[in-house]
């Protein structure tokens, strides 16, 4: 391998670090948001950051850490260039980011997780604490999926607003660790998304007006479905789902994406007869101590 220049990474990097990440993804796979300015500028240009560039000065690997957690933490993030692999590039990261976090409890946060990576992460005593599927629809064929007699959907807005929470709330309410978010808390992160599409996201509602189930939508991103426990199994989900995929088409789109919990494979294989494909996986790692604590999804 050509000696590479090491050094921490400023704003001039901001389009070596785009092309970077590109090559990762289309390599490996992942959440595409990882290319964006925004995901690139809050994970990489950080007070402490280092990257490594080759004989003619493209960025070929890059590492940061960011600033310590309410709970001591701080969370690292890391690339290298597929070209570049199987070269000891990850450990030095690794070890470099070990160094940084000063005996602190080091989180990984990666967007595109491989093989390879989560072997070096259990070779440097990490253990993962969530794992999402990326998935990606191309639109070009969408099933019909019917919506379970006795319910209506309607979309969000103001007066429906009430009805999204409570959806949300029965959806996951079962499930280990589920946070309770108030109402104000839940619909503010709604409202606060600039992607958020409210007229594209649905709550279905019984005869009395009770929900059963919800979608929301951001940009053309499935963000989160939910059926109550006594509406599964009725293909509430799909249609939901189906039918927000439609809207998306119609409004332009040529492909929808959604993530799934890698612990939920009943959902995946929904999504799977929807038409969704896997585009790779998503990760956060920590060193055992942390365990304790499920790392929050960014």
């Amino acid at each position: 391998m050509p000696a590479l220049v090491w050094g921490p990474l400023g704003e001039t990097d901001l389009a070596g670090l785009q092309r970077l990440a590109r090559a990762c993804l289309r390599r490996d796979g992942g959440l595409p948001h990882l290319a964006t300015e925004g995901m690139l500028r809050s994970r990489f240009l950080t007070a402490r950051s280092t990257g490594a560039r080759d004989e003619l000065g493209e960025l070929v690997t890059a590492a940061a850490v960011g600033d310590a957690a309410d709970d001591g933490s701080v969370t690292t993030s890391g690339l290298v260039h597929p070209s570049f692999r199987g070269a000891g590039l990850g450990n030095q990261l690794m070890a470099w980011a070990t160094e940084q976090a000063e005996g602190a409890t080091l989180r990984v946060a990666t967007e595109s997780l491989t093989p390879e990576a989560e072997a070096l992460y259990a070779a440097h005593g990490l253990m993962q604490t969530f794992a999402e599927t990326v998935m990606r629809h191309d639109l070009s064929s969408i099933p019909r999926c019917p919506l379970p007699g006795g319910l209506r959907t309607v979309a969000f807005g103001e007066e429906s607003a009430a009805a999204f929470h409570a959806a949300y709330v029965a959806s996951f309410a079962d499930r280990p660790g589920f946070p309770a978010p108030s109402a104000e808390e839940w619909l503010g992160y709604l409202r606060e998304d600039g992607d958020f599409r409210p007229e594209l996201s649905r709550v279905a509602l019984d005869g009395a007006g009770v929900p059963a189930g919800f979608i929301t939508i951001s940009d053309n991103w499935v963000d989160q479905v939910g059926v109550v426990p006594q509406w599964r199994g009725r293909g509430l989900g799909a249609h939901l789902t189906a039918s927000s995929l439609t809207a998306i088409a119609g409004a332009g789109a040529e492909e929808a994406w959604l993530t799934v919990n890698t612990d939920n494979p009943g959902a995946r294989r929904v999504y799977e007869r929807l038409g969704f494909t896997e585009h790779g996986v998503r990760a956060r790692y920590a060193t055992p101590d942390a365990n304790r604590v499920r790392a929050a999804q960014d």
